[in-house]
């Protein structure tokens, strides 16, 4: 029987993978210490995630372990023969990040060594995929030629139509410390599998979502508004207008690329990955999407000053990808996905 350890197994993509490996009957190590309860306070708690894991799931394992100890990640690595390690733990939100510098590099960036290295020692043969993001290549998107419309800012290049590739540089442009982070992260994950030919990928995404979020102001765009919505709470747009646009990907599309890319593995592979233009939606589309299907309007405040760092349009340009990994495509259109928040907070809201 094969075996996934999965970092950040009780957050949003984390939760998603052990599910849909442990229902293709793998065994499946969770590795999580809900550390984003300490970045975010008591919303953002994960346990209860955990617990439906360990509720829905045959072949699943909980370990409490923080990937900044480095000792217990290479004991851990150690006592286990993994096929496949996916990395998705980490310090998501660029405003904590300046906040908590060390730890945000800690988690980012150490955590990250101390997995690819406990896996060249003790699981070299294994595949690793790294979650990384977007916001690796910084502002730089937001120096591309864009034109405004009635409700979202959008490219004004043909050359953009389908988005932003792996092309794009991640050279001379504002990052936020939370983006050099896993810069950092991103380019050792390149070299572990160029240098010492591990097979590694970076999937950098765009915005990755779906009921299993615990959405915070700070972390989780369409959980939060959604959250906000239902409990009418006052949401808080900072910037471009609400305009600013963002491609959004259900989790399970996710696990569905790693499991493709495991199938299909490659040494230091880059992909972005996203919901590409079909999911892509502004702030104010998403007000009017989500009013649209509780039936409560929207409450909220203009702030007009933009978060340092944050994209003003981006979506995904998903042609490396899908040529790489023929067969994987997009099965959660944004339809879709808004009504499993809508279902999924209602639940956990009890509304």
């Amino acid at each position: 029987m094969p075996l996934i350890l999965v970092t950040g197994s009780s957050g949003l993509v984390g939760s998603e993978v052990v599910r849909h490996f442990d229902a293709l009957g793998w065994q499946v190590i969770g590795v999580d210490n809900n550390m984003r309860r300490d970045f975010f306070g008591q919303e953002g708690d994960t346990r209860w995630n955990q617990q439906r894991l360990l509720t829905l799931c045959k072949q699943f394992r909980h370990v409490e372990l923080d990937i900044r100890d480095r000792v217990g990640v290479l004991g851990q690595m150690a006592s286990i023969k993994t096929d496949l390690v996916v990395h998705t733990a980490a310090q998501p939100s660029h405003d904590l990040a300046a906040r908590r510098p060390f730890d945000d590099f800690d988690v980012n960036a150490g955590g990250t060594l101390n997995l690819l290295e406990a896996t060249r020692r003790y699981c070299p043969e294994a595949v690793f995929v790294h979650m990384s993001t977007n916001k690796v290549y910084g502002d730089r998107p937001n120096s591309l030629h864009l034109t405004e419309l009635e409700t979202r800012w959008d490219y004004a290049d043909a050359d953009y139509a389908d988005g932003i590739d792996e092309q794009m540089s991640i050279e001379r442009s504002k990052h936020s410390l939370f983006g050099a982070s896993k810069v950092a992260a991103d380019v050792m994950v390149q070299e572990y599998g160029r240098y010492f030919g591990i097979r590694t990928c970076c999937l950098r995404g765009g915005c990755l979502t779906g009921p299993a979020h615990s959405g915070v102001e700070l972390h989780g765009f369409l959980s939060y508004l959604v959250k906000c919505n239902l409990t009418h709470r006052e949401y808080t747009v900072f910037g471009y207008k609400g305009k600013q646009v963002r491609d959004n990907l259900h989790a399970h599309d996710v696990a569905r690329c790693i499991e493709f890319f495991f199938r299909n593995p490659s040494c230091g592979s880059v992909f972005n990955l996203g919901g590409g233009r079909g999911n892509s939606i502004s702030v104010f589309e998403a007000f009017e999407h989500v009013a649209a299907l509780t039936g409560i309007p929207m409450k909220w405040k203009y702030v007009d000053q933009n978060r340092e760092g944050d994209h003003i349009c981006y979506i995904s340009n998903l042609g490396h990808l899908k040529r790489t990994l023929p067969g994987w495509n997009i099965t959660k259109n944004l339809d879709h996905i808004l009504h499993e928040i809508v279902d999924g907070w209602r639940q956990r809201l009890s509304l």
